[in-house]
């Protein structure tokens, strides 16, 4: 008896499945990704609009905790060989999987689709396009990316005496603006901002007093002159002036929520977050103060396709790249999530124009992207990172000065890439 009861659940399982596959004729997409909360939920929200108007495609999200769990769970999949066949990347990760031969050269399939071509590469902003290539090829294709901002108090700009409607362009007027907000005062004192030990910061800082991370021959540069600069103004606003002060990451926007400063750097998808909480006044949105350069680092993660061996999967895959990356869909996702709209003509559409009518101020901080750049490729560069933040903390709390704290990091980061490079001998 138990032996026919076998016979019969084998064969309806093998059925069963059959008929599931036959039903439905769909090619399935794993997607792995780092995004949560209203991102997430707007993402999922795409995904499934995708799904309705490809009959023959399944795209299936698979939400990882944070981007370092998700880095630790690519690679422990590629090693399994059990990869999925899209997730999120950054394009320090991009050269690792590179050396590995796990991905799909995109530029090949670019080249075999009669329906994508240069016009469309054309079409993406430069540093987008820039980020993606690596050893001459695209192996990867710009998906959640974002820039860094000013939000501001209106309200308290025009308590202030000053107009609403502009904000410090540059960094000696941003340390005066920070100066008229400070203020001693009942129930608690008000400053200008607060800032966080954030390596993004930095990297924005750094080059926009004319310094880089890393050269062409992956030498650590960020301890330069430029970059001893960039870290003394921060570090002279904390500890000299005193119109500023430090926080853990994220309590810097809550202090912006709660008045305790006028002005808030932050990621673009920042007020995304906030807009979680009320907010009681109004709020400004304002680009970079520049100094010798206007260059504005771009983050946020690109999307790579894993080799199957399955022709369908990574052709379906592409299918979901290019419908997510196209105009109407980049326009959407940018102005649903305040991350930045990938291709040019996205800015001409009802739906992005309609959004700047709403936030006109929005447009400058689109427009830094016409004088962006992108972090390094170099696969060591992920960890150093992380690193770098914790020599920024040794800088914020005067363990070490700004040139101490720089020639840290760019020691560790060279040790990094040493590894790296013995690593894909």
């Amino acid at each position: 008896m138990q032996r026919i009861f076998i016979i019969i659940l084998a064969l309806a399982l093998l059925f069963g499945g059959c008929g599931k596959a036959s039903q439905s004729g769909k090619v399935r997409i794993s997607f792995w990704h780092g995004l949560s909360g209203p991102l997430g939920d707007t993402l999922n929200e795409m995904i499934r609009e995708f799904n309705r108007t490809h009959k023959d495609i399944e795209v299936v999200a698979n939400s990882i905790s944070s981007y370092t769990a998700l880095s630790q769970k690519l690679m422990a999949s590629i090693q399994a060989k059990k990869q999925p066949d899209i997730a999120q990347v950054f394009e320090s990760w991009t050269a690792k999987y590179v050396a590995a031969d796990v991905l799909v050269n995109i530029s090949r399939l670019i080249q075999e689709d009669p329906n994508f071509g240069q016009a469309d590469l054309d079409d993406m902003y430069p540093v987008f396009l820039n980020s993606i290539t690596y050893q001459d090829s695209i192996w990867s294709f710009p998906f959640n990316k974002s820039v860094r901002a000013y939000f501001y108090n209106k309200d308290e700009f025009y308590r202030a005496g000053l107009d609403p409607n502009y904000f410090p362009k540059t960094w000696e007027e941003f340390r005066q603006y920070c100066r008229i907000f400070t203020k001693a005062g009942k129930p608690r004192d008000t400053f200008g901002t607060n800032f966080a030990p954030n390596e993004w910061q930095f990297i924005n800082l750094l080059h926009q007093a004319g310094g880089e991370i890393i050269d062409a021959n992956d030498n650590p540069t960020l301890n330069s002159p430029a970059g001893v600069e960039a870290l003394t103004f921060v570090t002279d606003l904390l500890n000299k002036e005193k119109t500023v002060y430090s926080v853990k990451e994220y309590d810097g926007q809550n202090d912006f929520l709660a008045q305790i400063v006028a002005m808030y750097e932050g990621s673009s998808v920042s007020i995304v977050h906030m807009r979680q909480q009320p907010i009681n006044f109004n709020i400004g949105y304002a680009p970079l103060p520049t100094y010798r350069t206007a260059e504005s680092a771009i983050s946020g993660a690109n999307i790579v396709i894993f080799r199957s061996g399955d022709e369908r999967r990574e052709k379906a895959a592409w299918e979901f790249i290019k419908w997510f990356t196209d105009t109407p869909q980049t326009a959407r996702w940018s102005v649903d999530t305040f991350y930045m709209p990938l291709r040019k003509s996205a800015m001409q559409t009802d739906t992005v124009q309609e959004f700047l009518a709403e936030f006109p101020q929005f447009q400058g901080i689109f427009d830094q992207l016409e004088d962006a750049v992108f972090e390094p490729q170099n696969p060591a560069w992920f960890n150093a990172r992380m690193e770098l933040k914790g020599y920024l903390e040794k800088a914020f709390t005067q363990v070490l000065t700004p040139k101490e704290a720089l020639d840290g990091a760019a020691q560790t980061l060279a040790k990094l890439v040493a590894e790296e490079k013995k690593k894909l001998k």
